[in-house]
């Protein structure tokens, strides 16, 4: 196999395609760090809830050794944080591309989806399953990100406000959030880097994105290898000056830290 200039310019002819491929990588990426972000808030919270139905059985008085260390363990039973966990578990232990299938053909295989398509050339139909699926993904992985945050914020504060009369909520909104946040800032954008490289599989259920156009280039004109060079560039093109711009701002956060 051979890479000739002939076959770039016959390719670059394809130009208005990998553009459009382009705009909806970087629209997959947006969609999926936006409500991943969301849904990964949330799962950190169930991670960090202490919601036990059964916490009396640790006051039941027993001189039976075994009947207290029963009631211990039963009283220490969360189920929204073991809904949490199986979640964050089910989505780091199965690939992606499996996701993604169950998603597009057994979730929304039930649901009919209008069939409209927006920029004039993103069908619906196909990319909203995608970013689900990508979102649903990325939430699982950055929930770990958000309770490392809150986690990271010192317990002192935690007490500190609560001796002067916040409650919980006010406590989390006003003083362990606003850290929190700027502690996962620098996280939050690397999932912004990596999904748009991991969004490339959503070519697979005919989501119209960079690797999609590739293919449909390659179909069209025989040509293997220069196609595959252009999805490298235009992945190059996106992820390096966002990483760049990243470091940027991390170096200045931990500026302002240090002063």
């Amino acid at each position: 196999m051979t890479i000739s200039w002939g076959n770039i310019e016959k390719i670059l002819t394809y130009g208005n395609m990998f553009q459009q491929g382009l705009i909806v990588t970087v629209l997959l990426a947006l969609c999926t760090v936006f409500f991943g972000f969301f849904l990964a808030f949330g799962l950190a919270l169930m991670l960090l809830s202490d919601v036990r139905p059964f916490r009396y059985l640790e006051k039941v008085k027993t001189d039976d050794i075994n009947k207290k260390k029963r009631n211990d363990f039963i009283a220490k039973f969360n189920p929204v944080k073991l809904i949490a966990n199986c979640y964050v578990q089910f989505v780091r232990c199965t690939p992606m591309l499996v996701q993604i299938f169950l998603v597009y053909y057994i979730v929304f295989g039930f649901i009919t989806l209008p069939k409209f398509t927006f920029f004039g050339f993103i069908q619906f139909e196909r990319f909203f399953p995608a970013a689900v699926a990508l979102a649903l993904n990325s939430g699982g992985y950055m929930s770990a990100v958000i309770r490392g945050g809150i986690e990271g914020v010192d317990n002192g504060q935690t007490e500190a406000a609560r001796s002067l009369g916040m409650s919980k909520a006010q406590t989390m909104y006003h003083i362990i959030l606003p850290q929190a946040i700027k502690n996962i800032l620098p996280a939050v954008a690397n999932e912004f880097v990596t999904i748009i490289k991991e969004s490339s599989i959503c070519y697979t259920i005919g989501v119209q994105d960079i690797m999609f156009n590739v293919k449909s280039v390659q179909s069209a004109t025989f040509i293997i290898a220069e196609p595959l060079l252009m999805a490298t560039f235009l992945y190059f093109c996106l992820c390096f000056p966002t990483s760049k711009i990243i470091e940027y701002v991390e170096r200045r956060m931990r500026q302002s830290d240090n002063r």
